[in-house]
Parts: C-alpha cells; structure tokens; sequence
C-alpha cells in the first residue's frame, strides 16, 4: 500500500520537459471535452463497487484543469481547476496513491481532492498510464471516512486504470480505421444481429404458478455487447436464473459470454447454490484467462423455490451486480440487495453476498444489467438505482409483461440517454382469484 507522501523532486527544466510530453499524450488520445460514455462510468461505478465506497471517478488532467471522463456519486461533476497539489501528485506517482485520512495529513494534497464542499477523508488513485509512460489521469476512489483499503482492492483499482488505457487505446485505433468501418458497417450490423441472438436463450420455458418475461435493449445495431440472461430447471424441482454483464464488446465479449453462460448452467448442475454458482464461475474465468484481468464479469445467481400456497421463494447471490428489485402487490419497491459481493474473474479471493426474499402472489421481481441505471436523463445526471425505483412505483407495473413495458416506456423516455446494453429478466407471482375476481373474468 503506497500512502501519500512525498519525495525528492526532478530539476523544474526536466519536470517540465515531461509534463509538455504528458499534455501531448493527452491530446493524441483526443478525449478530452468528449461525451458521457457507458465504458467509463462502469469503471467509475466498478471501482466504487470494490472499495464499497459513495465516490469514484475517472479523470483527465489537463494543464489547468481536470476534466472528469466518468463520475459515480459524485453529481454534476464536469470539471474543475487543477490543484498544485493533489492531482499533480496523483499522476507523477508509480502504484496506487493513498490517503488514508486527509485531516490528518498537512501536505498540499489534503483539502484538494474534489471540487465543492465535500467532506472527504480518504481517497485512492491509481494513473491511468500510456504504453509509453505518459500518465494522463487517475481513477480515484472517495470515502467521508478515514479507511485504509486491502491490499487486493488497490490492485483491483490499478487493474480498472489499466482497463481505461486500454480503452483509448482502442478508440484511438478506431480513429485510424473509420474509413475502412464505414464501409463494412451494414454487414456488421448483420454479423452483430445474428451473434448476439446466439447469446440469449430464443425463449423462456415456461415455469408453474410463474409469470416470466425478458427483454434485450442494444444501445447500438452494430456492436455486440455482453449481457446476458437464463432461466431453467434443475433436477430437484426448482428453478434457477441469472442476470449478468461482462467486460467488454465485440467478439471477445461474445465468447465470454458464451462461456459464462455455460458455466454457469453447468455450475447449477453441479451444486444449485448460488454462492457456489458464482465461486464456480470464478474459478474458471480465471483458470480459463489467467493474467488477462480485462476478462472478467458481473452476475446474479438466483434460485426459485415454490410453496404450497401459491408464493416463491427466492435466494440470490450476486458478484459486483445491481441489486434485483421485488415489486410488490401493494405497488412498494424494495430492493433485495446483495451489496459487498465482488466481481467475477479479477480479484484473488472475492466475496459472494446471498439474499433471500419471497415472492407473494401479485409480487414480482426485476433483474437488469447496469445499462439501465447508466443510462442518463435529461439533466444529464445517472438514473441509478433509486431513480428506477421511483419509477417502478410511480407506474405501479402488475405482472412481468408489464413490469417489462414500464420499463421499456422509460427506455422510450430516456431516448440518447441509453448508452448501454441492457438485459431484464422479470419474475411474477399472479396474485390470487378471489370469488370476486373470478366472477369477473367471466
């Protein structure tokens, strides 16, 4: 763990030379002043994800400014003016920069972390470096509380640099080739069309006393993204289901997909309980891409379990996943939250956190990828969990049809707000027949 502190200082002459040679990087990756993008804010909500912690962020230092590509609860964060200390630190720094307590440290970093009034007491960036050695920005995590992170959230974080610099890495390849893309673009939406139809089951079987339904929103016709979902039988008369997202687009994330999906299925066979569902799939993400740490994924493992009255039981467990939402009889949100578990296929030893919830008839619960609360709205600012709640209880959705249509009528108001794939599974118990309903349905 590196924590903040500081060293001996280059010459001012060579110090500059270097920082010109920094500022052209940047340039040369062009991503400055660029819209709002789903890769980035799923890195920012990643990171935020590993640390448990309410603030992340992807930034880009500029000469007198810092720009923020990406930013998890941090609201309407654009960009604020470069502090002499903090930033300037944070990028001319090998390994992660930590400070375990702001109040208690008297250098220039402390006070000057985050723009506004923000109460922060920790923080934890890692630079987000060019194959060449230029360090552009940081991914940085915030905490109000003083916290000393483990050893393996700060290789996580690095890890999330890294997959940053690789993600202008490959937007500044594809600067190079639009030419030759435009030309190919109508037989690559085919080809995407067709691969990504492979990757989702062409229906959902059909589950007693269950009401089910699943949707796939593409954010682009020409991009194959990595979300997925499943639903299935197991041999004890129980039925089992997941809901995931991997790393990624593009042909390797189809192939991650597949694999994850596979596994997964085999996994239930193996042992049906959903931690050791999730702990299998691990195992074999890294055993299948050992050292590739772009590999990985997040997921929500569950299991149905049916009474005798008429209801489920539920038992989740999830890896680094949005929580599942269970909409009740009475129009109520409750999210059934499994926070705290870890992605699939990077950390060394991760965390799978379970939940249990019952499904009463009239309940119904949603499953979905991060497509959906990344999306933005028209103030520009994330939908993010409790915004999708709000709207599930504005619109009281009865059954999964029609928890599907609310929330494809928010997709429909969201408009360019969605820039992500997004995958939904719902689950519903059909509430029961009183004498009264029965007599009009006749």
């Amino acid at each position: 763990m590196a924590v903040c502190e500081y060293g001996p200082r280059r010459g001012a002459s060579s110090a500059t030379k270097d920082e010109q040679r920094r500022l052209d990087a940047v340039r040369r990756y062009a991503v400055l002043d660029t819209p709002a993008d789903p890769v980035f804010d799923k890195i920012a909500s990643l990171a935020a994800r590993v640390f448990a912690a309410p603030m992340a962020m992807v930034a880009i230092v500029d000469s007198d400014r810092v720009w923020c590509k990406a930013a998890y609860g941090l609201g309407d964060v654009g960009e604020f003016p470069r502090a002499a200390g903090a930033w300037s630190l944070a990028v001319a720094h090998d390994g992660p920069r930590v400070l375990v307590d702001t109040r208690a440290d008297a250098g220039p970093v402390a006070g000057l972390l985050v723009p506004g009034q923000l109460d922060v007491r920790f923080c934890a960036a890692a630079a987000i470096t060019t194959p060449d050695g230029h360090q552009l920005g940081t991914v940085t995590v915030f905490d109000t509380c003083p916290r000393r992170p483990a050893d393996d959230q700060l290789a996580a974080l690095q890890e999330l640099a890294a997959l940053a610099m690789d993600e202008l890495e490959l937007r500044l390849a594809a600067l190079h080739t639009v030419a030759a893309e435009r030309e190919r673009r109508a037989d690559a939406e085919r080809l995407a069309r067709t691969l990504q139809r492979t990757l989702l089951p062409p229906t959902l079987p059909t589950v007693p006393g269950l009401d089910t339904a699943a949707a796939y929103h593409p954010a682009s016709l020409d991009e194959i993204g990595g979300d997925f979902y499943d639903l299935f039988p197991l041999d004890d008369g129980r039925w089992a289901f997941f809901v995931g997202d991997v790393c990624g687009k593009g042909a390797d994330a189809a192939a991650l997909t597949s694999l994850t999906r596979y596994t997964l299925r085999a996994a239930a066979i193996y042992d049906p309980d959903p931690r050791t569902a999730l702990a299998n799939l691990d195992t074999v993400l890294k055993g299948e891409f050992q050292g590739d740490f772009q590999r990985f994924c997040t997921a929500v493992f569950g299991v149905l379990d049916a009474g005798a009255d008429g209801s489920f039981t539920v038992t989740l467990a999830g890896g680094g996943h949005p929580p599942a939402l269970a909409v009740r009889a009475d129009g109520t949100v409750e999210p059934v939250s499994t926070a705290g578990g870890q992605l699939i296929g990077l950390l060394p030893e991760p965390q799978f956190v379970q939940a249990s919830t019952l499904l009463a008839p009239g309940d119904a619960l949603l499953l979905y990828t991060d497509g959906l609360i990344e999306a933005r709205t028209a103030n520009g600012h994330m939908l993010g969990e409790e915004g999708l709640a709000r709207h599930l209880s504005a619109h009281t959705p009865r059954g999964a049809d029609h928890l599907l249509a609310t929330v494809h009528k928010l997709f429909t108001d969201l408009g360019t707000g969605v820039s992500d794939d997004t995958a939904l599974l719902a689950l519903s118990v059909p509430p029961r027949r009183t004498p009264q309903l029965a007599q009009e349905t006749r």
